[in-house]
């Protein structure tokens, strides 16, 4: 492992736990029940996925196809719906939030999208709806109060440009729903994007005058490149000049985990890299994505013999505090009670 060497402190106050997608290792992503958990595990941020509906909602889902997170393939009256469409450069067959209103998507029901993998989840499959942002907010605003502690809400807006393109565009619309609940006006959040454009016209339209709102880069593997700028890959934004161009519009860089510690050939952990010092330096916090508690997404040092879908959750303390280890600043889990375990008794 090549973590041998004194702990790097992060630039933040307080390293932060976030619930990707709620608390998606233990129920469907993005259900009003996965907040729910996340929540009671402690984390301190949970994570809604923005998309739109046809009549201009944001709804809650990791992509506009919902073929896999919802049971809409079930409903004949919605066969037709099914077609191929390019989103980001990327062909997909299924259904697409832009082609329902939010009437319709109200009559679908969520289910468990690793399926193969997080078997217990299915049993969950078709008790809970899609649910809007406002109702997302509005659950959150609710746990707060009852927990009397402050949750963060860290709302990405998925697929910008092509949104826009339909006559869809949803910058405004998370500003206008942030500023019409009493929590957000006043809660932490955190805007992501894994697009340039949309977070630097967030940050002119913020000014000065929404301090509880930041802004987060997302970035994708280094070969990769935003949607919206297809001149620039992640790698160079990744580098001192780009982290540089970055810290002029956002507040902080969401990696994936393996940019901060890649692995070797044989599937462990390599050497540190030096994003977390560089992003530092440039005045940027640094979110890691995504650690999930299954031997298949671990590390090969964290792995136990129990088999591939098999949760491992020693294995996966293990390993979120090795990242630690690097500085890192908040970073988003799956199963926010192991993130909470591996920081608070690290």
């Amino acid at each position: 492992m090549p973590t041998t060497a004194a702990p790097v402190t992060p630039l933040a106050a307080k390293v932060l736990v976030i619930g990707h997608r709620g608390a998606s290792a233990l129920r469907p992503e993005h259900t009003l029940a996965s907040y729910a958990v996340a929540i009671e595990d402690g984390a301190d941020f949970v994570e809604p996925d923005l998309v739109s509906t046809k009549d201009g909602v944001l709804v809650v889902r990791h992509e506009n196809e919902i073929g896999g997170t919802t049971d809409v393939a079930v409903h004949p009256e919605f066969a037709g719906r099914r077609t191929t469409k390019t989103v980001d450069g990327v062909t997909i067959t299924g259904w697409f939030t832009e082609d329902f209103t939010l009437a319709e998507l109200k009559t679908l029901r969520a289910r468990e999208r690793l399926a193969d993998i997080r078997k217990a989840n299915t049993a969950f499959d078709g008790q809970f709806s899609v649910p809007t942002f406002d109702e997302m907010i509005e659950f959150v605003a609710a746990e707060a109060s009852a927990r009397h502690r402050v949750i963060g809400i860290i709302p990405e807006i998925k697929h910008s440009t092509y949104f826009r393109g339909l006559g869809l565009p949803m910058e405004d619309k998370v500003l206008a729903t942030l500023d019409v609940h009493a929590y957000t006006r006043v809660a932490p959040v955190e805007i992501q994007s894994f697009e340039v454009g949309n977070l630097k016209y967030l940050r002119g339209k913020l000014g000065k005058g929404h301090p509880n709102i930041r802004l987060l880069q997302l970035m994708d593997d280094a070969a990769e490149h935003p949607a919206d700028e297809p001149s620039i890959t992640y790698g160079k934004m990744m580098t001192p000049s780009g982290l540089k161009a970055i810290a002029a519009y956002a507040d902080a860089i969401g990696p994936s985990t393996r940019s901060i510690i890649p692995l070797g050939k044989d599937g462990r952990l390599a050497p540190v890299a030096s994003l977390v010092r560089d992003a530092h330096a440039a005045g940027l916090e640094v979110h890691p994505y995504t650690f999930r508690p299954e031997n298949r997404f671990l590390a090969a040092d964290f792995r136990n013999g129990a088999g591939d879908a098999a949760r491992n959750e020693a294995g996966s303390v293990a390993e979120i505090r090795a990242y630690l280890a690097t500085g890192i600043d908040a970073f988003f889990t799956d199963d926010p009670a192991l993130g909470r375990k591996a920081l608070d008794e690290r």
